[in-house]
């Protein structure tokens, strides 16, 4: 937490945290992101039910659908299936809450509108290391200025072809290999 005032960031940067790095870390550089301006994305892999909090403090939570459901516990969202506890969660704390499904695509719930996007149909290889691809492609979108569904879809899409290739880090695809999945 100490470094984190060596960190130069700016109103409108994107910051992407996750939970392998110490909680406390996590804590810092969620109150630094938010002095400065700068937007945050909190990936929730791997679980960690004292970290539940956390949540509410991003502007955008991603989990996948195991993740979001054990949250959901923790923070006693209301609802009778995860689209409503996941509004439930958007209602209270103002905050962006999505929610990966592997092969039945992603949504997202932010305080005004509820959103699904598709994933790509694909037979899947190996999928170590779709949420990690997903998260970086999300947080890139929206720091290039991307709509919310539109970084949505772009990660969807990159978190898609990541599960082609064997592997975590050599099956991330490139920018180009998205484009042309999208289109």
């Amino acid at each position: 937490p100490g470094d984190l005032s060596k960190a130069f960031l700016k109103k409108g940067d994107v910051v992407l945290l996750q939970h392998e790095i110490p909680l406390a870390t996590i804590d810092a550089a969620l109150d630094h992101a938010r002095t400065a301006g700068a937007v945050t994305v909190l990936n929730t892999a791997p679980f960690h039910g004292e970290a539940a909090a956390f949540l509410g403090r991003a502007d955008y939570a991603v989990a996948n659908e195991t993740e979001f459901d054990l949250y959901g516990e923790a923070l006693a969202l209301k609802g009778r299936d995860r689209a409503a506890r996941m509004r439930d969660f958007a209602g209270k704390t103002g905050r962006t809450i999505v929610v990966t499904l592997g092969g039945d695509g992603v949504m997202a719930a932010t305080p005004s509108d509820f959103l699904t996007v598709p994933a790509l149909k694909i037979t899947p290889v190996d999928t170590v290391g779709a949420g990690d691809t997903f998260c970086g492609y999300f947080a890139a979108g929206l720091s290039s200025g991307l709509t919310l569904e539109q970084a949505l879809a772009r990660a969807g899409a990159a978190g898609s072809l990541a599960c082609l290739k064997p592997g975590a880090q050599p099956a991330i695809p490139l920018a180009k290999d998205v484009d042309q999945a999208l289109q």
